[in-house]
């Protein structure tokens, strides 16, 4: 058979690698890589091989994040039901018992090969609605009173009420919260709820935590509202919420704080994309400057990843669209007008700005939210 460009393996597991490379034989190539080096490949086909230090399930769902249309096949040295549901939950193509499965698995890479299974990468605006390749959308300012958290939580919403897609949003301003002023939420639970169970999190935990909007559908993690108790959430459980929120829904709203500490840098760092407000006046863009300055010393790289929303757009303001794309570089996703006395209304009344399809009432800021989920999922 002639060989294919390459067949991807993840794990650094020799047992393992060379039962592999004996049941492939000369069929194909292989190329042993590290995650980090996913985004810079083209990946069809991958090899997931058991190792003690690295969770098969994250490295599935950051594979299908990054390829959602490659195939994923893991290895193991014995069988496991419990890992074999779980993966299979993800997205994985197969599970296979090397040695014991020797035969079945070079005749199955053939077959995954042979039918054309194996196809070329979809478009992006496809990609967030593959099971196990949930899409993360952080929204951050440098900056307090541009409207994030009420542009965030109204995005999820309509997000969800748009589409058929599994969406959640987490609400990360630990000391004073949003979401549940935003949202209409008055709950007793919070995400501190799941630091008990953050190192074997999974979907079930985050649903029996979760408060889900109704009629939309959308769940709502909401933030503890207590400076001491936020101390006791650190980077690593959000990182593993994140992770293992990617496994289960298509999309992850965050409401990230203004204060750039370990906690929201990580957020950053998960996020596939970077939604941050900013309004027309000249402060906005030299916050914007700052943050951008810390960004990149951090290691996080923003021209990948970060796109601006216009907010409070009106005929007063400071500057205008054309002045902001002469200052910066990054491009404007949206802008969303100037209302303040039709999302006030709803505030007062507790009321989130959406709440269900084919509303014939809805607010300028909310119809142009509606314009803009809309133009994501064309």
């Amino acid at each position: 058979m002639k060989k294919m460009t390459d067949i991807h393996v993840l794990g650094n597991n020799k047992a393992l690698f060379s039962v592999v490379k004996t049941a492939i034989g000369d069929d194909f190539q292989l190329k042993h890589v590290v995650p980090g080096d996913l985004k810079k490949e083209t990946v069809h086909l991958i090899f997931i091989l058991k190792t003690e230090r690295e969770s098969p399930l994250d490295l599935a769902q950051y594979i299908l994040s990054e390829h959602p249309n490659a195939s994923v096949v893991f290895i193991n040295d014995s069988p496991n039901f419990e890992l074999l549901r779980d993966l299979t939950r993800v997205g994985v193509t197969d599970f296979f018992v090397l040695p014991d499965e020797e035969w079945l698995f070079s005749e199955r890479i053939k077959a995954l090969v042979e039918t054309k299974l194996i196809t070329k990468e979809k478009a992006a605006t496809t990609e967030g609605f593959k099971r196990g390749g949930g899409k993360v959308f952080t929204f951050y300012s440098g900056k307090g009173g541009t409207g994030k958290s009420l542009i965030s939580s109204t995005f999820a919403q309509t997000l969800k009420v748009e589409s058929t897609a599994k969406v959640l949003f987490i609400d990360l301003n630990m000391q004073y919260g949003g979401a549940e002023t935003f949202l209409g939420i008055d709950s007793e639970r919070s995400m501190i709820d799941l630091i008990p169970v953050i190192e074997e999190l999974n979907e079930h935990h985050i649903r029996n935590v979760s408060e889900t909007m109704e009629p939309s559908g959308l769940d709502v993690l909401v933030s503890p509202r207590d400076a001491e108790m936020a101390e006791k959430i650190d980077d690593t459980f959000i990182m593993r919420l994140i992770r293992a929120s990617k496994r289960s829904y298509d999309f992850i709203i965050i409401d990230a704080p203004s204060n750039l500490d370990v906690k929201t840098f990580t957020a950053l760092e998960e996020s596939d994309r970077i939604y941050y407000l900013m309004i027309l006046e000249t402060i906005s863009i030299r916050v914007l400057k700052g943050v951008e300055t810390l960004l990149k010393q951090l290691g996080i790289h923003p021209e990948e990843q970060l796109e601006l929303i216009v907010n409070l757009k009106g005929k007063d303001n400071e500057l205008s669209k054309k002045d902001i794309e002469r200052f910066v570089t990054y491009p404007i996703a949206y802008e969303i007008r100037r209302d303040l006395k039709g999302v006030q209304a709803h505030m007062n009344k507790g009321e989130p700005l959406r709440k269900e399809p084919q509303e014939k009432k809805l607010t300028p800021v909310a119809k142009d939210i509606q314009k803009w989920v809309r133009s994501m999922l064309k």
